[in-house]
């Protein structure tokens, strides 16, 4: 049994160091390579239940792929699965992002690696697209809920916040099919639901000299205040850290562009702020800041959501939010296909995707990042 769950460990460990080396394309793209890797193929757990992960993760701040991770983890290997498959998803571009901080800061340039990471975005609009398919059909499970979320994607491109979007659909719909629950079943209702979401003032960090724990406490603050995808991560930072003077807006916006082109989460942004800041302690230290209260807030959420499924109200709000998440999913990848499919080679990679996803012969999202960036280079000389 021992041997089993060391078995377990490894393997968690072997697949999200994995998915955390080859993670281009933003959340959408992470959630979609996880769905191939943890659902499809290793069958840690069911569309349902990966659904019902997602639905939650969505409502708690934190990086949402990054936390999808914990939960995979989690379900394979308790809580030691947890923080190992959380650990080694971010690892990666943790490493990478620091040596290209030092490189920032030592010498005042980056590698040029734009041409093989152009070609990973069109290519990877297709595995988002099949885990749209995959986790839509397993979403859907009435008329009622495919309205909700065609008003999800409506709200979506309106730009409402993707939080809201979510809650408002899981109230809305949580209600709707319960009250028609009780109406079939010639019941009533006598009690109220209180939904309890808090949100609470964070204590403003006094301006003093910049030090590794002034560093971790401020990303710690930005962490776990942090809602939605880790692009929204810029604007926390403009305000505690352009705004207080500590840093210039040429410098983080240099930061935010390597925290994207490389592969994991894009709130590995906090480690080459780190360095700027602090040197390699200040990289350790915003690292643990930014990504600890994603590991607690894990840890608290998982083992209630079967119990939120369990409850009846709970439960027509949990296919409520989930469908709500595959509706912003398909409002991301659509706005993704607008900015990334913008000539013929861009074109002409994502339907290189598209072939190897849906066509006769399929590949792993592995392999079409690697050949989408190939491509890419490729191209790029022509």
């Amino acid at each position: 049994m021992e041997n089993s769950s060391k078995n377990n460990l490894l393997e968690i460990a072997q697949v999200f160091f994995k998915l955390g080396l080859i993670a281009f394309g933003g959340p959408a793209a992470h959630i979609a390579m996880m769905e191939e890797e943890i659902v499809r193929k290793r069958k840690w757990m069911d569309h349902a239940h990966f659904l019902d992960l997602m639905g939650a993760t969505n409502l708690i701040p934190g990086p949402n792929s990054t936390e999808m991770t914990m939960h995979c983890g989690y379900t394979r290997g308790g809580v030691p699965g947890l923080f190992i498959a959380g650990a080694c998803f971010i690892f990666p571009a943790v490493v990478l992002t620091g040596f290209l901080a030092f490189l920032y800061v030592e010498y005042g340039q980056i590698p040029a690696v734009e041409p093989f990471i152009a070609g990973i975005k069109p290519a990877i609009l297709a595995v988002i697209l099949g885990a749209v398919v995959k986790l839509g059909k397993k979403a859907l499970k009435s008329w009622e809920l495919a309205i909700l979320g065609v008003l999800v994607i409506a709200a979506s491109f309106l730009g409402v916040n993707e939080v809201i979007a979510l809650l408002s659909a899981g109230v809305l719909g949580g209600l709707f099919f319960y009250l028609k629950s009780n109406a079939e079943s010639g019941g009533t209702i006598k009690k109220a639901f209180p939904l309890l979401f808090v949100s609470g003032s964070v204590p403003i960090i006094a301006k003093t000299v910049l030090s590794s724990t002034k560093i971790f406490w401020i990303f710690l603050k930005v962490g776990a205040v942090l809602y939605g995808s880790g692009y929204v991560l810029f604007a926390y930072l403009e305000g505690e850290l352009i705004e207080t003077g500590y840093m210039q807006m040429s410098e983080l916006l240099d930061a935010i562009a390597v925290g994207q082109f490389t592969p994991g989460p894009v709130l590995s942004t906090a480690t080459f702020v780190g360095y700027q800041l602090g040197g390699f302690g200040g990289a350790i230290a915003a690292t643990l800041g930014i990504f600890l209260p994603s590991f607690f807030f894990v840890w608290m959420l998982n083992p209630l959501v079967k119990k939120m499924r369990s409850s009846k109200f709970l439960g027509f709000f949990l296919d409520s939010v989930n469908v709500a998440a595959v509706a912003i999913m398909v409002a991301v990848l659509f706005r993704m296909t607008v900015e990334t499919v913008v000539d013929w080679q861009t074109a002409v990679i994502a339907a290189f995707g598209l072939f190897f996803v849906f066509g006769p012969k399929k590949l792993s999202a592995l392999w079409i990042v690697i050949g989408g960036s190939v491509l890419g280079y490729l191209l790029s000389l022509v």
